[in-house]
């Protein structure tokens, strides 16, 4: 796997945690969950930054945003309970799929 991607990957998982955080940090008002979400979003961007040195920004953000809602939504649904139905469900599956199809069909996904 190229590194790029790989780089991709903690990028959303960066994004992920902070935004795990984001919910934990009621509003930012609990200091610890605060700092992951400033320190976790800025490793995120920094690592997209170096990402485009290898994929077009369309495509690598597509990967990137695409990737975190499914991630956030099954962390919502396992950690905060949070509710997904049918159509919720279904979204997200066509992103998933949108993102299959980039990376296994698309000529732009690395330039």
């Amino acid at each position: 796997m190229p590194t790029h991607f790989i780089t991709l990957l903690v990028a959303v998982i960066c994004e992920t945690i902070g935004t795990t955080a984001l919910q934990a940090s009621q509003q930012f008002t609990k200091l610890g969950p605060s700092v992951i979400v400033v320190v976790a979003y800025g490793l995120a961007f920094y690592l997209l930054a170096l990402t485009l040195k290898h994929m077009p920004v369309g495509i690598m953000y597509a990967i990137w945003s695409g990737s975190g809602i499914v991630l956030i939504a099954l962390i919502g649904w396992v950690v905060f309970r949070q509710t997904l139905d049918l159509p919720a469900i279904i979204g997200m599956t066509l992103i998933l799929v949108g993102i299959l199809v980039i990376q296994l069909f698309s000529k732009t996904a690395v330039h």
